[in-house]
């Protein structure tokens, strides 16, 4: 499943917000790494994958969230995935919770 997002808060404070929802609102979750691309004029686009455990699908899911500032407002891009075991990639809703966790986050200042 993929999300994108417009919010009206700066790239900074929305990587914050998210941060703070999925490791500190969270016993499992962890940002595995996050990369910073700076362009001219101040734009800029972060990339961070994180990983949180489910435990309905026993299994660890990642979340990659994409942060720029390269239009009017900062823009944000989710994608749930890793759910689900050999085959089958059923995850009973567990991706779709995970992406929940940032839509929460930015409720507030959603455009």
């Amino acid at each position: 499943m993929e999300h994108t997002y417009y919010v009206s808060c700066s790239m900074e404070q929305c990587g914050d917000l998210i941060h703070s929802a999925i490791v500190d609102g969270s016993i499992t979750g962890e940002l595995l790494d996050h990369y910073v691309v700076k362009g001219p004029n101040g734009l800029k686009c972060a990339v961070m994958v994180y990983e949180k455990h489910y435990w309905r699908v026993g299994n660890r899911l990642t979340l990659t969230v994409t942060i720029d500032n390269m239009s009017a407002h900062t823009r944000v891009h989710i994608i749930g995935g890793g759910g689900g075991s050999a085959l089958i990639r059923f995850d009973w809703g567990a991706a779709e919770s995970f992406e929940d966790v940032v839509e929460e986050a930015l409720r507030p200042y959603a455009l």
